[in-house]
């Protein structure tokens, strides 16, 4: 399996191009990252606002789940922007209390309004074990809820502007920097929903159980509007990132400082980083699924960020990554429990959505790779699914 000579990260990795020096695209893009004229693109993001500020209601939508991203997001355009939004958070069921803590003291700090939509759990258990056994991935749920829900509510609340924070040209080759990012529709059938509508969702479901009553209703949340729609609602839905550079080390010291925004223990992640993912119960498991797939874990991805950006070496990235990545986490049994599925099913499900050249392995031996590290906040999760 071919290994970017610059990072740690392996060709299984989504949207990864080589060069003949057996660079990786990410690499080169965050290169050509520091030759952006970044005050042109400061001018370019006043611009935009000035375009929306005081026209409506609201001048924005920032969806937010509270994580380092969207809580440095939010404080950027109030704090840095002046800005009057509206905080969209979808809430998918696994929220840790720690992030709860951080969420309300950021909407107190910062004086913001908020929606919060929590979807129907048992609805979500069932899209989880689709998605998994169709695509290898139980977090359809999420990724639709964060990408279609700001946009329905902007549509409806009539406020056309949104910001999401970091670009995916920070860890991925969908888009490069040149590109100003925009989430249309373009953009959520590449990334977000899987290669699953909500229609699709809802008709597998009706296959899988035909003695279960399902009412399309129910998954309107997840319904993404049409190109045409947006267009009509003239909705611009941009990336923060494209105007500012990204750097998620100094992003997470300012959010410390002004927000008092705590970190956290995740599972399968060096304590260094532990402002990673903070915000789920389940990372552990979308992490070691991302390892059994494709060869590498959060820690590869996260070392690969520090390495690229000069502030760590590869040879310590290698050695994080061979320490972290592939352990079974803590996590596993819960989620086990809630989508009703026994270990072997899981690994066998996992199997069967390998990326070349990653090769089967046997399945006794990664049963028995358990990690040692439980959360601290573990026994909280158990007893809130407890019934």
């Amino acid at each position: 399996m071919k290994i970017c000579s610059n990072c740690v990260m392996p060709e299984t990795s989504e949207t990864l191009l080589f060069s003949e020096e057996n660079k990786c695209s990410v690499c080169t893009q965050i290169e050509k990252k520091n030759e952006i004229d970044w005050n042109k693109r400061s001018d370019l993001l006043d611009k935009l606002i000035n375009n929306y500020k005081g026209k409506y209601d609201y001048d924005c939508i920032v969806p937010f789940s509270g994580g380092k991203d969207s809580t440095f997001t939010l404080w950027y355009l109030v704090k840095e922007k002046k800005l009057k939004p509206l905080v969209i958070r979808f809430d998918h069921n696994f929220y840790r209390s720690n992030i709860e803590r951080n969420n309300e003291k950021t909407f107190s700090k910062l004086g913001v309004e908020y929606i919060n939509f929590k979807p129907n759990f048992e609805l979500v258990k069932k899209t989880m074990l689709e998605s998994l056994i169709r695509r290898g991935d139980f977090c359809w749920h999420c990724h639709v809820g964060i990408a279609a829900l700001p946009i329905n509510y902007a549509i409806q609340k009539k406020v056309p502007l949104i910001f999401y924070g970091e670009p995916s040209a920070e860890y991925a080759s969908f888009y490069n920097y040149n590109e100003f990012e925009e989430l249309n529709v373009e953009k959520f059938n590449k990334i977000s929903n899987l290669g699953i509508n909500a229609e699709d969702m809802f008709e597998m479901l009706k296959s899988r159980y035909p003695n279960q009553k399902f009412n399309f209703n129910d998954f309107k949340t997840y319904l993404f509007p049409s190109q045409r729609e947006l267009n009509i609602n003239n909705i611009k839905a941009a990336y923060l990132g494209n105007y500012i550079p990204w750097d998620v080390k100094k992003q997470v010291e300012i959010i410390k400082k002004e927000l008092d925004w705590q970190v956290d223990e995740v599972e399968g992640v060096p304590k260094e980083y532990n402002y990673e993912k903070i915000e789920c119960m389940m990372q552990g498991v979308r992490d070691y699924i991302k390892f059994l797939k494709r060869g590498f874990g959060r820690t590869a991805h996260l070392v690969s960020i520090d390495i690229r950006n000069k502030r760590l070496s590869r040879k310590k990235g290698i050695e994080l990554t061979k320490l972290y990545d592939g352990k079974k986490p803590k996590s596993l049994e819960l989620f086990l429990k809630l989508v009703n599925i026994s270990e072997d099913d899981f690994y066998d499900i996992v199997f069967d959505h390998l990326v070349s050249p990653r090769q089967e392995w046997d399945k006794e031996k990664e049963k028995r790779n358990t990690s040692n590290f439980t959360p601290k906040d573990f026994n909280e999760w158990i007893e809130k699914f407890k019934s």
